[in-house]
């Protein structure tokens, strides 16, 4: 079966044709990246019109590079949750409207799924249950997954992401956009035990994050130098900062390990990409004898590749969209978007 996926989400516009699932024949993204770093973060009317203008362009060339026609796919899919509401209605419309041009079914796709899902494209034997750690710009999760559409979610941030506190994190220091990436270079030549940096507890739920505070700390260390007309040296607070998201995410992606008994253990999200964090769930996954998947750096991001794979399983399970279906802000992993309402 071979899916077109549309995604559409923040600001890359992406297109891609997948194969059962698990076969990547084309994946195609065109990044808005260098428009958005001129404003330190993505504006959501330029990604929105962005999209509009390469969203055919990106289409055509998936189906190039896996080398078929309009007529060869199967089934259209798109993100239809969660993102920016006007960037992810441009992806979810031309996908409905193109399903229905071709006569195929639509296949609306959770965001957050189709990230877990990119693991399936590298890992051919991984099948569910699995727990996984999600850390993305705009969520971090502990999601048990005991199917391919059967979500379960023991843990998250109460407030700010982890990807949101490296962009935040990024800009203050004036290390540019986007956040993580950069963020991870820059700490690279710091010292992370120059300053101490706060890491939250969650009281009575062990297994929640809060990354709120930890940013608003590195704010006011740098603030504060600046006031005082001292030289902060950015290197090693990129490190401080790196190694607190690390040292917050980590101990309790462990806990979850024990309280679950589970020998499989996945990330997923662009902050999967990050190198400190893709050492420390090694060895966690070492000391907790887990077999770890991590998807390349390439995946870790957005990609309708990711959606496509995801796609596969949505169908599988008749989770079709119609004429109506509508695309949505928020939506929780456990949600079937095809049902949601509101």
């Amino acid at each position: 079966m071979r899916i077109l996926a549309i995604e559409s989400s923040c600001d890359e516009t992406a297109a891609a044709v997948i194969k059962d699932g698990r076969q990547i024949l084309s994946n195609i993204i065109d990044s808005q990246a260098e428009t958005h770093a001129l404003y330190g973060g993505v504006v959501p009317e330029i990604a929105s019109r962005g999209h509009m203008q390469a969203v055919v362009r990106v289409t055509e060339a998936a189906l190039r590079e896996a080398e078929c026609t309009r007529n060869d796919i199967d089934a259209v899919a798109a993100t239809c949750a969660p993102g920016l509401i006007g960037a992810v209605l441009v992806g979810a419309n031309f996908g409905k409207a193109l399903a229905l041009s071709l006569n195929k079914p639509f296949v609306p796709v959770h965001h957050i799924r189709g990230h877990i899902a990119a693991n399936y494209l590298i890992y051919p034997e991984l099948e569910p249950p699995f727990l996984t750690l999600v850390a993305s710009g705009g969520h971090s999760l502990l999601v048990m997954v005991h199917g391919y559409t059967d979500f379960e979610i023991i843990g998250g941030t109460r407030d700010d992401a982890a990807g949101e506190a490296f962009d935040k994190t990024a800009r203050v220091l004036g290390a540019g956009y986007p956040g993580g990436p950069r963020i991870d270079a820059l700490a690279q030549k710091g010292d992370p035990k120059k300053y101490r940096l706060p890491q939250s507890h969650v009281k009575d739920a062990p297994l929640d994050f809060s990354f709120s505070g930890l940013k608003t700390a590195v704010i006011n260390l740098v603030h504060n130098a600046e006031q005082k007309g001292e030289e902060i040296d950015r290197a090693s607070v990129a490190a401080a900062f790196q190694a607190a998201v690390v040292e917050t995410l980590v101990p309790r992606l462990g806990l979850a390990v024990r309280q679950t008994a589970t020998d499989k253990l996945v990330c997923a999200g662009g902050v999967a990409a990050n190198s400190s964090l893709r050492a420390a769930l090694k060895r966690l996954a070492a000391e907790q004898h887990c077999k770890l998947f991590l998807p390349p750096p390439a995946l870790c991001g957005d990609n309708a590749a990711m959606i496509g794979a995801q796609a596969f399983y949505e169908f599988q399970a008749g989770h079709l969209g119609h004429s109506g279906q509508n695309a949505y802000a928020t939506a929780e992993i456990t949600e079937n978007i095809c049902q949601k309402n509101g």
